[in-house]
């Protein structure tokens, strides 16, 4: 019980920082930077989604975007029909996890093995991808929503909440993408510290084991499923309103494989680890694409090659790694001290007993 307490506590303490840095971002960044943020705000929340269910589920997701980008487009399509942001988010989110709730009971309950949901996922967002890019002419559209084929659609911006007209300036938006990636990361810190994630990891070590046990394994990994792409949509959600637009591009093939190098850099298995490095390598890629000397897709490979063979585990839990066996490192030296510092007197005492 100490040890989860230890282990949210850790999120709390996190989650803190990154309110500082809210509070702070506005008055010492740019102003373009800001519009950025929000950009990355949302595809840090699709790696935050993709560490939940594949770091704590055990379910390797191809096909994260598939939600990520259901949701952007569920949101600017019901924003644009019912005039407002708000009800728009309720149903992206809503949108997102009904699929997902579909697509999982099918996979789950129809036993598909792990590798064949990988490929599934992604085969789907692909579908997406490609059925979206078709959608150019003036017929395809839903109510009063142009679909847009390749150009995609307007992504409506935030508004104040019963109050359409009063649209949020980008550095409010910022503010409320933060805050929605605060209350977001907090909560799965505290999900996965429940029974219910407590099963789900049981479930991914040994699922066998956690059947025998008198789970039902397929609801729990149905249920953190459809929570992962529930928080994929609010990821989704946000980038389009950060770029004012949503493509199909965010149901590509290389935004899925994007969302896994994340989760590897940062850490399978944390929920810091992936939002971090979807922050870092997104203004990496950033900066590469300034330059014309190095192909960018040749450095992600490189770096996602290099995190696989050195540091398996990933940033974080590399460094936990490494501060844990710094502490016990002082420990034993600690140790070592005291122990040098009690034989002299120890000696003494034998000394003067063989005098007397």
């Amino acid at each position: 019980m100490n040890g989860m307490f230890g282990q949210f506590r850790g999120t709390l303490f996190a989650a803190l920082l990154a309110l500082i840095f809210t509070i702070a971002a506005p008055s010492i960044l740019e102003f373009f930077t800001i519009i950025t943020l929000t950009q990355v705000i949302g595809l840090s929340i699709l790696a935050l989604s993709l560490a939940l269910i594949w770091g704590y589920g055990g379910i390797l997701c191809f096909g994260q975007t598939a939600f990520f980008g259901l949701g952007a487009y569920s949101y600017a399509i019901a924003a644009v029909n019912i005039g407002g942001s708000t009800g728009a988010m309720f149903i992206a989110v809503a949108v997102a996890a009904a699929f997902a709730a579909v697509l999982g009971y099918f996979a789950f309950y129809g036993k598909i093995s792990d590798v064949y949901l990988a490929v599934i996922t992604l085969t789907v967002s692909l579908i997406m991808y490609s059925l979206i890019r078709r959608t150019s002419g003036p017929e395809y559209k839903i109510g009063d929503a142009l679909l847009g084929g390749f150009n995609g659609t307007g992504a409506p911006p935030l508004n104040v909440p019963g109050n359409a007209g009063a649209v949020l300036f980008p550095e409010h938006t910022f503010y409320v993408a933060m805050v929605a990636l605060i209350l977001l990361y907090v909560f799965c810190g505290w999900l996965v510290n429940t029974h219910f994630g407590r099963v789900c990891v049981s479930i991914r070590e040994n699922e066998i084991r956690a059947e025998l046990l008198g789970y039902d394994t397929r609801a729990y990994k149905l249920g953190i499923f459809t929570v992962g792409a529930a928080v994929a949509a609010i990821g989704g959600i946000f980038f389009c309103i950060g770029v004012t637009r949503v493509t199909p591009d965010v149901f590509s093939l290389g935004q899925a494989s994007l969302t896994i190098i994340w989760v590897i850099v940062g850490g399978r298995g944390t929920l810091a680890g992936p939002v971090l490095a979807a922050f870092g390598l997104y203004y990496l890629t950033a900066s590469l694409g300034t330059q014309q000397v190095v192909n960018t897709s040749l450095v992600l490979g490189i770096i996602l090659i290099a995190f696989v063979l050195l540091a398996p585990r990933g940033v974080v839990p590399g460094i936990e790694k490494l501060a844990t066996a710094r502490r016990a490192g002082r420990r034993n030296r600690a140790k070592e001290r005291r122990m040098r510092l009690r034989k002299p007197r120890g000696g003494i005492s034998e000394d003067r007993h063989e005098t007397g």
